[in-house]
C-alpha cells in the first residue's frame, strides 16, 4: 500500500496497516483491550473459519471496517481450531503505556503460532510431538531437518531417491514443512498440508552454519555429525531461522543437533510402515495399532517416546539389549506398579520445561514442575532395588534438584491461578515490598473505618463518612449544613446538594498509596514472576535431562507391564542370520479377535530364507507374515516380543508388499502400485532384509500375473537372498522349493466339517493342496445361485483344462509334477503333521479335529 493512501486512514488503521504487511499471508490478531480484533480479509476469513461474527465499526479511507475479534481470555480456543486447519496466526500486543500514549499504544507481534511451532498445551495433543520439518535438495541428496519445539528436540538426516524421502515423511508424519521457493516440489511433499515456501537466502549454506553454531554456541558443526551434510545443513538452517522469526525470542531449550542415518535403523518404506499399522491404520486412526496395544504409559513425554521407539527401531546390539535386560530387572526384582504410580503424578515435564526456555509457561506450569520434582526422591526409592545399567544410568540422570523444587516451594502459592495477569501467584513472603503492596489493597476497608471513627471522635459529627468513587477517588462527607463546622485541615474536594466532600493529607497519602497499590502490586508480581522463570532457564540443562530420563522411565516400565500382561518373553539377538520364532503371536489381532489366537512357528536361517505360503483366504496367510515382522520391530525397539521364543540375527530393513489399492491422484491404477512397490523391493532388499509379499501379480492377467509372481520370487530366492514370507494363490510357485535349495513350502490350515469351512490357522509344512475360494465367497455372503454358477463354471475350466492338447493350447508356466511325485509330496506332509503328535494328550475334540485335518491331506 502507498503512503499516499496509507495517510488516508486513521491513526489505528495506519498502525495496523503497517503491522500485516509484514505478514501478509498469515492472520494478524490485533490486540485492543479485552480483544484481540481481525480487520478487513482477515475479519472475513476468520469469520468463516471459526464461526465468529463479522460486522462494521466506524470508517478508514472513506469506508467502512469489516471487523471481528475474540476475547483475551478464551483466544486459546480460537488458535487451536485455526492451528488444526493449517492456519498461522501472529499476535500482536500492546506494548505501550496507554497513559503516556500519544495517538495509538504501540503495538508490536511478540509471536506467530503456526501449525509447526505451537507450544500452548491447549494447543497440543499430549500424547502426540508436532513437528516442524524442512527438505532441501542438492548434488548429495536430500537434507531433511526437523524440530520438536514443545520439547526442544532437533534432528537432520540425509536421504537419497524420492522413495526415501517417502518414508521419512511418513514416519514423521510433518504439521508443517519448509521448502524452497526456488526448488520444484519433491512428489512426497505435493500431497501433504502445511507446506510452506521460503527464500532461497534462508537456505545459504554458510549463513545456516552461522546460525547453527551460534544456537548452539559452538564452532562448527563437527560433533554433531552432520559437518559433512551439507543438504541436512541447510534444511536446519532454514527451520531455525523460521522459528526466530516466529517466536521472537531466544530458544535456549535447543541445545544441539542430533543427526540420524540410515544405517543406525530398521529402514522401512512408506508402504511398509503402512501395511503393518505400528502406530496409525490403514484407516488413519490410532486405535487397533501396535502402539494402541502396548502404549500404557503414564506420562505424555513417556507416550512420545514410546511412538518413537516404535517407528524408528535401532540395530544398535549395546542399545537394545540394554533395555531388555531393564525390562526383564523391572520384572524379576522391581515393582513396576509402584513405579509407574510415583510416575503417574510427574506430569509432561519435557513440554513444561519447553515452554520455560520460550518464558511463555503459566504459573501452573511452574506447579506441575515443583510437582514432578517433588516425586523424584520416590522415584528413586522405587529404582533402589533394581539394578540393570541402563536403569542406574537413568537414575543418576534423574538427579536431585532439591534447590530448584525449594525454589518452587517458597516462591509459588500450592494452587495457582491460570495466568499470571489475574495475580495472587508468588507465595507470601517470598517479597516483603510485594507483601506491603498487597496489604494496602486488602487491608484498605479496614483503614478507612478506623478513619471514619478518628474522625468522628476529633470533629464531633456523626454524620460524618468516609468514601470513595472512580472519579474523584477518596473522600469525607459532611452534610451541608455541619460543612461550616469542618476542620482547618480539610480541604473542599466536591459539592454536592445535601453535602458537601472533602480530603485530608492523611486521606490524601492513602490514596496515592492505594490506588495504585494494585497495579504496582500485580507489575511487582509479574517481574518477580520473570525473574523465577529466568532462574529456572538458566537450569535448563540439568532439568532437560531430568525429563528424558523420566519419560525412558516410564517407557521400560511400561513395557515390563506389558510383557507380564500380554505374556511376552525376552528376544535373543544373534550375529548370525536367523529368524526364529516358537509361539508367534500378533498383539493386534490377538487383542481384537474373540477368538483364541493360535500361535505358530517361523523358522529361517541361513539355510533356509524363503517361505513360499498358501493356503485360503483368510486363514491367516497375511497375519503370520504381519506378525513375523512386528516381532522383528517390537524385539529391535528394545521391547519383550509376543511369542514363546524368539531369536533374531541382523536385520537391515523390512518391506511390505500387501494388499490391493489404487493411487488415483497419482494416475497409478492398482497393478501399477503393486509394481512399484515390488520394483522397491528387488532394488533395495539385501540378504539381511526382510520381505513380506502377499499375491504379487494378482492385479493383471493370470499368466501375466504367475509369470511375474514366479520371477519375483526366484530372484529374490536366488539372487538376493532376503529372508522372505511369499504368500500366494498361484500354487504353480510351490515348484520353487524344488529349485531353490533356500526355499521352502508351508500353508495354512483349513478343512470342510458339515458342509462349512473350517479356519485352523495354523502353520503347516508343505504346499496346500486347496484354495478353497468358493467357500470363503460363501462365508462373506455371496447368494448362492452365484456361487453354484461360480461352481459349475470352475468344473468346466477343469475339464477343459484336462482336455487341452494341440498346438492351441495355452501351456502352465511349470510342467505338472509326475504322479509318483506327489504321491510322495503328500505322504512327506503327513508324515511331517503326525511326527510331532502324541496320541495320549490329544483330547476327543483335538483328536476329531485332526482326522479332518489328515483326511484333507489325502485329497487328490
Amino acid at each position: 500500500m502507498s503512503a499516499e493512501h496509507l495517510e488516508q486512514h486513521t491513526p489505528m488503521m495506519r498502525q495496523f496497516l503497517r503491522i500485516k504487511a509484514e505478514y501478509p499471508d498469515i492472520l494478524l490478531f490485533y490486540r485492543m483491550g479485552d480483544f484481540y480484533e481481525l480487520f478487513y480479509d482477515d475479519a472475513r476469513r476468520a469469520a468463516k473459519l471459526i464461526d465468529i461474527t463479522l460486522t462494521t465499526r466506524g470508517h478508514s479511507a472513506g469506508r467502512p471496517i469489516p471487523m471481528a475479534g475474540v476475547p483475551v481470555h478464551s483466544v486459546e480456543g480460537y488458535l487451536a481450531k485455526l492451528v488444526r486447519k493449517g492456519e498461522s496466526i501472529a499476535i500482536c500486543e500492546q506494548i505501550g503505556d496507554p497513559a503516556t500514549s500519544k495517538g495509538p499504544v504501540e503495538r508490536q507481534v511478540v509471536r506467530v503460532v503456526t501449525p509447526g511451532t505451537v507450544t500452548d498445551e491447549s494447543l497440543l495433543e499430549a500424547r502426540r510431538e508436532v513437528l516442524l520439518g524442512c527438505v532441501h535438495a542438492g548434488p548429495g541428496g536430500i537434507g531433511i531437518a526437523w524440530l520438536d519445539l514443545a520439547a526442544g528436540r532437533f534432528r537432520v538426516t540425509r536421504v537419497e531417491g524420492a522413495e526415501a524421502l517417502a518414508a521419512e515423511l511418513e514416519r514423521l508424519q510433518l504439521a508443517e514443512i519448509l521448502v524452497g521457493e526456488d526448488q520444484p516440489l519433491p512428489a512426497a511433499v505435493g500431497t501433504l498440508p502445511g507446506v510452506r515456501t521460503r527464500p532461497p537466502w534462508h537456505f545459504d549454506l554458510d549463513a545456516a552454519t552461522r546460525l547453527l553454531c551460534r544456537q548452539f554456541g559452538v564452532a562448527d558443526l563437527e560433533g554433531f555429525g552432520c559437518a559433512d551434510l551439507p543438504e541436512a545443513v541447510q534444511a536446519a538452517g532454514c527451520l531455525l531461522q523460521y522459528v526466530h522469526d516466529t517466536q521472537c525470542g531466544a530458544l535456549p531449550h535447543l541445545r544441539g543437533l542430533a543427526t540420524e542415518t540410515r544405517d543406525q535403523a530398521l529402514v522401512m518404506d512408506a508402504a511398509t510402515r503402512r501395511n503393518l499399522e505400528i502406530d496409525r491404520n490403514l484407516s488413519g486412526r490410532h486405535e487397533h495399532t501396535l502402539l494402541g496395544v502396548l502404549d500404557e504409559t503414564v506420562t505424555p513425554m513417556g507416550s512420545r517416546l514410546l511412538r518413537r521407539w516404535l517407528t524408528r527401531p535401532l540395530r544398535d546390539r549395546e542399545i537394545l539389549e540394554g533395555r531388555h535386560e531393564a525390562i526383564e530387572r523391572l520384572l524379576l526384582d522391581g515393582d513396576p506398579p509402584g513405579m509407574r504410580e510415583v510416575l503417574r503424578g510427574i506430569g509432561d515435564l519435557e513440554r513444561i520445561l519447553a515452554r520455560v526456555a520460550l518464558r511463555s509457561a503459566r504459573p501452573r506450569d511452574l506447579a506441575g514442575l515443583r510437582e514432578g520434582l517433588a516425586r523424584l526422591p520416590a522415584l528413586r526409592t522405587a529404582l533402589a532395588g533394581t539394578h540393570a545399567p541402563r536403569l542406574d544410568t537413568l537414575a543418576a540422570e534423574c538427579g536431585e534438584h532439591g534447590d530448584t523444587h525449594e525454589l518452587l516451594e517458597r516462591a509459588v502459592i500450592d494452587n495457582p491461578p491460570v495466568l499470571i495477569r489475574d495475580g495472587g501467584v508468588i507465595a507470601p513472603g517470598w517479597d516483603a515490598q510485594l507483601d506491603e503492596l498487597r496489604a494496602l489493597s486488602t487491608e484498605a476497608d479496614g483503614f478507612l473505618a478506623d478513619l471514619e471513627t478518628r474522625e468522628r471522635e476529633r470533629t464531633g459529627l456523626p454524620s460524618l463518612k468516609v468514601g470513595y468513587n472512580r472519579v474523584h477517588g477518596y473522600y469525607i462527607e459532611i452534610g451541608r449544613a455541619q460543612a461550616k463546622n469542618a476542620p482547618a485541615d480539610y480541604t473542599r474536594r466536591q459539592t454536592l446538594k445535601a453535602a458537601e466532600r472533602f480530603i485530608t493529607p492523611e486521606l490524601k497519602d492513602f490514596e496515592d498509596k492505594v490506588l495504585s497499590a494494585r497495579e504496582r502490586a500485580l507489575a511487582r508480581e509479574k517481574a518477580l514472576y520473570d525473574a523465577l522463570v529466568e532462574t529456572l532457564v538458566e537450569r535448563l540443562g540439568p532439568l532437560q535431562l531430568m525429563a528424558l530420563a523420566v519419560a525412558e522411565l516410564d517407557v521400560l516400565a511400561n513395557l515390563a507391564e506389558r510383557a507380564a500382561a500380554l505374556d511376552l518373553s525376552r528376544p535373543r539377538l544373534l550375529d548370525q542370520p536367523r529368524l526364529e520364532i516358537r509361539g508367534g503371536r500378533h498383539l493386534v489381532v490377538e487383542r481384537v479377535s474373540s477368538e483364541p489366537f493360535i500361535p505358530n512357528d517361523l523358522a529361517l536361517d541361513g539355510q533356509r530364507r524363503m517361505l513360499v505360503i498358501t493356503g485360503p483366504n483368510m486363514g491367516g496367510k497375511s497375519t503370520y507374515m504381519r506378525q513375523a515382522a512386528l516381532i522383528v520391530i517390537l524385539a529391535y525397539a528394545g521391547s519383550f516380543v509376543p511369542a514363546a521364543a524368539a531369536e533374531l540375527g541382523p536385520v537391515d530393513r523390512i518391506f511390505t508388499r500387501i494388499g490391493a489399492s489404487d493411487d488415483l491422484a497419482g494416475g497409478r491404477s492398482t497393478f501399477m502400485v503393486e509394481m512399484t512397490e515390488a520394483a522397491n523391493i528387488l532394488n533395495n532388499a539385501t540378504d539381511h532384509s526382510l520381505v513380506l509379499m502377499d499375491e504379487i501379480g494378482r492385479g493383471t492377467s493370470t499368466f501375466d500375473g504367475l509369470s511375474l509372481a514366479w520371477a519375483c520370487a526366484h530372484h529374490i530366492g536366488a539372487e538376493i537372498g532376503a529372508f522372505t514370507l511369499f504368500a500366494t494363490h498361484y500354487f504353480e510357485l510351490t515348484a520353487l522349493a524344488r529349485e531353490l535349495p533356500a526355499c521352502a513350502n508351508v500353508h495354512l490350515d483349513a478343512t470342510e466339517h458339515a458342509g462349512k469351512l473350517v479356519f485352523l490357522h495354523s502353520v503347516r509344512e508343505g504346499p496346500a493342496n486347496q484354495s478353497y475360494g468358493l467357500q470363503v465367497a460363501a462365508l462373506a455372503g455371496v447368494p448362492p445361485d452365484v456361487i453354484r454358477r461360480a461352481r459349475d463354471y470352475l468344473r468346466e475350466l477343469e475339464q477343459d483344462r484336462a482336455a487341452a492338447s494341440g498346438p492351441q493350447a495355452e501351456l502352465p508356466l511349470f510342467d505338472p509334477a509326475p504322479a509318483d511325485a506327489v504321491a510322495e509330496e503328500r505322504a512327506d506332509a503327513l508324515r511331517a503333521r503326525l511326527e510331532p503328535i502324541d496320541p495320549d494328550t490329544l483330547t476327543p475334540r483335538e483328536a476329531q479335529a485332526l482326522l479332518y485335518e489328515l483326511k484333507a491331506l489325502t485329497k487328490p
